[in-house]
């Protein structure tokens, strides 16, 4: 079966890094982070989620956490050295990522925001994320899309 190429694959093609698509079906709108996990029939502590957040400063912030995690917006904060970070609105999100809600990887997006990925990630060998588009999911080793992304490892869940 093919697949149309997202920037996310185009970019992991480019830097000649191995990754799995997986596809789900997204036709009855249910794209939240649990209902891909269970739809995936994946083990939710592999599943993360792409999630973009604004500091004081202005400064836009990616943090990828577990699916099943709820991000706690202090220690996201500290991690970012903002004094105080929120979520970034959905209707701003295509416009900051090139990605929409649903579909955002932390992978090729628009610009290179500062990125972190939760300490969780490091017990595990392979993550699955966003492949840049609903219904699509890529499964890359942990170490590979540290380097892409240029991740940083903090802890910032509840």
């Amino acid at each position: 079966m093919s697949h149309v190429k997202t920037n996310a694959m185009r970019i992991l093609d480019r830097e000649k890094i191995n990754y799995d698509i997986i596809t789900y079906d997204s036709s009855d709108g249910k794209i939240d982070g649990i209902s891909v996990t269970k739809k995936l029939g994946e083990n939710p502590k592999f599943v993360y989620k792409t999630l973009v957040l604004q500091g004081n400063s202005g400064d836009i912030y990616i943090f990828v956490t577990p699916v099943e995690d709820e991000i706690d917006l202090k220690k996201a904060a500290a991690a970012a050295g903002e004094k105080n970070v929120k979520m970034v609105a959905v209707k701003d999100i295509m416009k900051l990522t090139g990605y929409i809600r649903g579909g955002c990887s932390p992978i090729g997006m628009k610009k290179h925001y500062k990125t972190f990925v939760n300490t969780s990630a490091l017990d595990i060998e392979k993550i699955i994320v966003s492949g840049g588009k609903i219904g699509t999911q890529i499964e890359i080793l942990t170490e590979d899309l540290a380097k892409v992304a240029s991740c940083e490892f903090k802890d910032f869940i509840k």
